[in-house]
């Protein structure tokens, strides 16, 4: 769910920080629209007024580990569970952290890849945040809830500072094969969520599918939508 359809429609916080995110073209590669938010960093009152949202939607959630995303999402994290009264746990790629770690592996669009977790850094039962910067597929925030629900941690839900409405995807497959997988995908989609389909599609923003909005059956939320 956007931070407009969310109680903050209208907010001019909202402009600020979509106006503070700098679009790189072709950025890693062609065809690519960067969201660059290190631009959003230098400037103060919108890196507040993006930290003061997140803290006004979750400080009375009882949440006492807000789980980092490595990397952009340490760097909205540690502000907003200072803020809260709660721990900030870093997510990081394999082999950054030096203690006993759990791991979780997951799908790319070309390969995978892991995050990994202290062992003992969450609790059973704790009420958790993810943070992270975007969300495109959501495999990464995917991963980050099933290392948090391994340790019995109660995930309440994903925040991200921007997300896409809009993305154009490239596959290697013909545009017809994609768009014949996407009907099938909304078909089963709703046969589980019923007339709830394109509310999940709406909360995740997403034009193919987020696979925690789907199949982990909870909403993220985002700051701003990503500018083209």
């Amino acid at each position: 769910m956007f931070a407009s359809e969310n109680g903050l429609k209208g907010d001019p916080r909202l402009q600020a920080i979509s106006e503070a995110i700098r679009v790189v073209p072709h950025f890693p590669k062609q065809g690519i629209m960067f969201q660059d938010i290190t631009t959003l960093l230098l400037d103060h009152k919108a890196f507040k007024h993006t930290v003061d949202i997140f803290v006004d939607r979750y400080r009375d959630m009882d949440i006492s580990v807000v789980a980092g995303v490595e990397a952009r999402g340490f760097m909205f994290g540690p502000a907003i569970a200072l803020a809260i009264g709660a721990k900030f746990v870093p997510l990081r790629k394999p082999r950054k952290l030096p203690g006993e770690v759990i791991s979780e592996a997951y799908e790319l669009e070309y390969g995978t890849d892991c995050l990994e977790m202290h062992v003992g850094a969450v609790q059973p039962g704790e009420r958790a945040l993810v943070i992270d910067d975007l969300i495109a597929t959501g495999g990464t925030l995917s991963a980050a809830i099933s290392l948090l629900e391994r340790v019995g941690a109660e995930v309440v839900e994903c925040g991200c500072v921007i997300g896409l409405p809009e993305v154009k995807i490239c596959f290697n497959s013909a545009w017809a094969d994609y768009r014949n997988f996407y009907a099938d995908l909304c078909q089963r989609v709703h046969d589980v969520f019923g007339d709830r389909t394109l509310l999940h599609k709406a909360h995740c923003g997403y034009l193919s599918f987020c696979e925690v909005c789907i199949h982990r059956r909870f909403s993220c939320n985002f700051v701003v939508s990503n500018k083209a």
